[in-house]
């Protein structure tokens, strides 16, 4: 019988020797293997855990709610935020009123690459933007990420290296399989007809495109926010503001990446 797979977490009020061993020792009794353990917040600490039985992860659920020394937060099928906190000992931050939008700083560019590269693993209609100020680190998230998820991309515009305006795509990079990246900027107010017609066409494949700048780019086409599946921003430091004045002012001198 295939095991399934289970996320726990638990606060600690009584940080007191040996309790890991004795919820360890609970687990085992129950015949729950553990696959990951870390902390993930402030005393507290999560656990990803596999079981054939459903009945005794009901069991595990009342008898840790009987326990003073910890209290059981969370025990559900994991999350994508859920396996990466275990991974990196932290939640990524998400948005209290917008819960699509994640926000991520440069010193946590190894989480969101992990966090893209789950999605990325995924195919299918994916519509992915990420805001951020030059040189941040977005491009480079993007393709470190699509590394990871061993997808192969696509840029359709850029300013990574040099400036990139596709107007069409090679056969072997016609595919659903493809990660597609688009520069907001570029595409909507830099580019020829041809490659407006060529972004058109690829955003309707079933396949996953990431946006930089999505706020111009929604501006300046048919898409809205409700589009998109997620929305990534990524800052300098978390009080850095991310804005387009440069863009509104002619952004002639703007080296988007």
């Amino acid at each position: 019988m295939e095991q399934k797979e289970w996320y726990m977490e638990y606060q600690i009020h009584e940080n007191r020797p040996g309790l890991l061993g004795e919820i360890a020792s609970l687990l085992g009794m129950l015949h729950i293997n553990i696959v990951t353990i870390n902390g993930v917040e402030h005393r507290r600490r999560g656990m990803l855990i596999k079981s054939v039985n459903d009945e005794a992860i009901m069991r595990l659920r009342l008898i840790l709610e009987t326990m003073d020394v910890i209290t059981l937060r969370k025990i559900r099928q994991p999350k994508l935020r859920d396996r990466l906190a275990v991974m990196h000992g932290r939640y990524i931050e998400r948005d209290e009123d917008e819960k699509k939008t994640f926000r991520f700083t440069r010193e946590e560019l190894g989480i969101l690459v992990d966090f893209m590269a789950e999605l990325f693993k995924k195919d299918g209609h994916r519509l992915i933007g990420i805001r951020g100020m030059p040189r941040v680190g977005k491009t480079e998230s993007v393709v470190a990420a699509s590394v990871c998820a061993n997808k192969r991309w696509s840029f359709l515009s850029s300013t990574l290296l040099k400036q990139t305006i596709r107007s069409q795509l090679a056969d072997d990079e016609m595919s659903e399989h493809h990660i597609y990246i688009i520069d907001g900027i570029v595409s909507t107010m830099r580019a020829s007809e041809r490659h407006q017609m060529l972004v058109s066409e690829m955003m309707r494949l079933p396949a996953t495109k990431v946006v930089e700048h999505p706020d111009i780019f929604i501006r300046e086409t048919e898409y809205t926010l409700k589009d998109f599946d997620y929305i990534i921003e990524l800052r300098s430091d978390e009080n850095e503001e991310i804005t387009y004045e440069a863009v509104e002012s002619g952004f002639s001198s703007f080296d988007i990446r």
